[in-house]
């Protein structure tokens, strides 16, 4: 593949730059401008020091954009890694550890989610909150420590909703019906309505539901059917269903009080795996059907599930004063999280390591993850509302959060196995208090409380030239329970383990306004990502060598980032164009790494890595009504140590060089929206057409996928006819990808709007992340996106 490299970029910015000089000056309509609060104060995005992106509702809906990850697609250096419903992963500009999966609640997450004051942020589970009604989605590049605090040391991600007003009756209703190539049909049914019941007090309500149609097919065990198996189509179909309630409350001029209730269930009945092997489903069976798994397959012995509902609420109270206002944020989340999948070849493979018959083989098992959280969050600040030479803010900030996690392994029928094989009594000895039939579980609690104290003061030092400078004290306390049991555990009880961190993060920023449509800027700030315990090692399940490889590693330390930027802003009104290159250096990078045979996974601490890059938007209206937007982003995200045993035997994929994973060098979106009237043949209508396309460079799942690129995953499991010597090979680097959509639609005056839309118009099976299940013995598979989806959208606004 031929990448786009730095330089290239570079022309583009220079080319754009020539374009913008030709380009006439005006004044920017007010309706154009877009306003953000990436500074925790309301600006003009171009008055903003540092590099932010701002998706509007308008550019969603004219992307196609239907989810989070689809939104990254057209924002440069911002990457979502697929890692099944609910459960992406966020990366800014390359900072990234690679996968971090389901059975890893201590690691905390890289970039900060919020929705628009609540921080929502949960490690393994982005909150794929839904975007109807949304006003825009910020990205905010680079560490956020400052303002934003721990989980925003690649940068933050805020949902900004559309706020009750007092002033007008709004209200607007939103239908969809779509069909998936080779795949099912869903559709959507969204409403709001804005009412103001006085000057002063108004209630603004969302509703939504969504059916998603499924597009992956699961081979079952048949014994009735001719080749043994039959096929279920569509099985990771599901629903999301939510509600937000917003009050507005303004008692007095100066006093505002707004409560909030927002409410999402998520209910999908399976995950978009692609399987290429499988210890049940694969070529090399002989007294089994030999099967080589197709796209979009998988086999299941049991049905999965993912389900998700979180409950925030949230008041939000400001009370402004002559030149200054002060603000108190209270939100309180709990979310209870359910990842149901099919274990069968995960026990399975233990089972015939263990010399277990047949039928113990073949005995459907179900590894079920719950997550129950409960969430306090309180911040207050002061800040300047004047327009003077100064402006300033102060906060502090307090969180409470509980986490419990477990997993179990329903497998019935399986201790009489075990007491069959191992010997009678066997399955109650390494119970450890837990119940039967399930040679797997664990019990971990998470107890996080932090307190921070944050301050950023930016001084006008004349009309063109201002400096900010900002820091963030911060104070963490984390304790860790774990107890498990079962045949596969380590057989740990009520085990107790604390992290404690504490320090400062800064930053100064310096910008300067060249003239009335040119700004350039400069910045130095730092990021902070705590630290943590791994769990134990899945002894039983380990090979001797794999158990000395990783058996020795427990505590990872602190992750830090200083990061030094530079960028430049420009806005003459037909034509803008944004730029900025940055340089990251990392310290500590918490990397995870899948524990070979023992089904587990461990954090490493890996001393030194960087990110560099450039990242350009470039706007422009070249005639009335067409509008064209490019935003593209070059990075190189590398580790600069390498990491060794005591006897000096590499780790694999954690060398110097190695890139680092879910990090495509090159990310490229364009689009073009072009909206003409119709007044010729229907006054006061007008049609739209749409079209963007998005790439997505080649990139990693994680670190060790790169050790060789190119892996050979032996089954070592001799079952159904296979001899436990065959080798399935694959390219772990996950190939690049371009997503087109396209769309045309219709509207008129009264506020209607029909849209007909394809998304992915040319069908890409992409492949988003690689999926092993014990160490690559038991299954292998990829992620895959959503195939070819065409569908009508209609809209109604009053």
């Amino acid at each position: 593949m031929t990448r786009l490299p730095l330089t290239s970029f570079l022309a583009l910015g220079v080319s754009a730059m020539a374009l913008t000089s030709a380009a006439n000056a005006q004044d920017q309509d007010d309706d154009d401008v877009i306003v953000v609060t990436a500074q925790k104060r309301e600006q003009n995005i171009l008055e903003v020091p540092f590099s932010v992106d701002a998706q509007t509702q308008e550019d969603i809906q004219r992307t196609g954009s239907q989810t989070l990850e689809d939104i990254a697609r057209n924002v440069a250096s911002l990457n979502i890694q697929n890692l099944g419903p609910g459960q992406s992963q966020v990366s800014v500009r390359g900072v990234s550890a690679g996968q971090i999966v389901r059975d890893q609640p201590g690691v905390k997450e890289q970039v900060g989610v919020y929705l628009d004051e609540s921080v929502i942020s949960l490690s393994l589970f982005t909150p794929d909150l839904d975007l109807f009604d949304l006003n825009r989605v910020e990205t905010l590049r680079g560490p956020q420590g400052t303002l934003f605090g721990s989980g925003s040391i690649g940068g933050t991600l805020r949902y900004i909703t559309n706020q009750p007003n007092t002033e007008e009756f709004e209200a607007m209703v939103e239908a969809d019906v779509n069909t998936i190539t080779d795949g099912g049909v869903g559709g959507s049914l969204k409403g709001v309505v804005n009412v103001p019941f006085s000057d002063d007090v108004a209630l603004r309500f969302v509703a939504y539901h969504t059916e998603y149609g499924g597009f992956i097919d699961a081979l079952r065990e048949d014994p009735s059917a001719a080749n043994g198996y039959r096929v279920d189509e569509d099985v990771n179909s599901g629903n999301r269903q939510g509600m937000r309630a917003s009050l507005v409350w303004k008692p007095t001029d100066n006093l505002t009080i707004t409560p909030r209730v927002v409410f999402q269930e998520i209910d999908v009945d399976g995950f978009n795996r692609q399987e290429v092997f499988n210890v049940f489903a694969n070529p090399y069976t002989t007294t089994r059907t030999p099967i080589q798994l197709e796209e979009r397959q998988q086999y299941l012995l049991r049905d999965e599930r993912f389900f998700d509902e979180t409950i925030i609420s949230d008041l939000t109270v400001s009370y402004d004063f002559a030149d200054m206002a002060f603000i108190s944020i209270t939100s309180v989340m709990d979310r209870e999280i359910l990842v149901s999948r099919d274990a069968s070849a995960l026990t399975g493979s233990v089972s015939i390591d263990l010399g277990y018959p047949d039928a113990a083989v073949l005995t459907p098992s179900n590894l079920r993850d719950t997550t129950d959280l409960d969430s306090f969050t309180q911040e207050v600040r002061l800040q300047s509302t004047t327009d003077g030479g100064f402006d300033w803010l102060v906060g502090a900030f307090y969180s409470k959060i509980e986490r419990d996690y477990a997993q179990r392994l329903p497998t019935p029928g399986y201790d009489a196995f075990t007491d069959q094989v191992l010997g009678a009594g066997t399955s109650d000895a390494v119970r450890n208090g837990f119940g039967p039939d399930s040679p797997f579980n664990s019990d971990l609690f998470y107890d996080l409380t932090q307190y921070a104290l944050f301050g950023e003061a930016t001084l006008h030092v004349n009309d063109d030239f201002r400096v900010t400078a900002g820091g963030r004290y911060y104070d963490f306390e984390e304790d860790r329970e774990i107890t498990t049991g079962g045949l596969f555990a380590n057989g740990d009880f009520m085990v107790m383990d604390s992290t404690t961190s504490d320090g400062f993060n800064g930053r100064v920023i310096a910008a300067y306004d060249v003239n009335e449509n040119v700004t350039v800027n400069a910045q130095v700030s730092e990021g902070f990502r705590l630290g943590g315990v791994n769990d134990p090692l899945n002894i039983p399940l380990c090979s001797a060598e794999d158990e000395a490889l990783f058996g020795s590693f427990q505590a990872y330390d602190d992750e830090t980032l200083v990061n030094y930027e530079a960028g430049l802003k420009s806005d003459f009104g037909s034509v803008r164009f944004n730029a900025a290159a940055f340089y990251t250096d990392i310290s500590n990078l918490q990397v995870t790494l899948d524990a070979g045979s023992c089904s587990s996974r461990i954090v490493f601490n890996v001393p030194e890595a960087h990110t560099r890059g450039v990242e350009v938007e470039l706007g422009f209206e070249p005639i009335d009504g067409l509008d064209i937007s490019f935003a593209g982003s070059w990075i190189e995200a590398e580790l600069d140590s390498t990491v060794t045993l005591g006897d000096g035997t590499q780790i694999p994929g954690l060398f110097d060089g190695a890139e680092l994973p879910s990090a495509p060098q090159v990310q490229a979106a364009i689009v073009a929206s072009y909206e003409y009237p119709l007044d010729s043949f229907r006054p006061g209508w007008s049609a739209v057409v749409n079209g963007s396309v998005q790439y997505v460079d080649e990139q990693f799942t994680q670190p060790g996928d790169q050790d060789p690129i190119i892996q050979p995953f032996s089954s070592g499991l001799p079952f159904g006819g296979a001899t436990g010597n065959e080798v399935t090979a694959l390219d772990l680097q996950l190939p690049d990808y371009t997503i087109a959509n396209f769309s045309w639609g219709l509207m008129n005056d009264d506020g209607f709007e029909a849209l007909l839309y394809i998304n992915n118009a040319f069908d890409e099976n992409a492949l988003l992340s690689f999926d092993r299940e014990r160490g690559g013995r038991a299954r292998l598979g990829f992620r895959t996106n959503q195939p070819r989806t065409i569908g009508l959208t209609l809209r109604k606004r009053y």
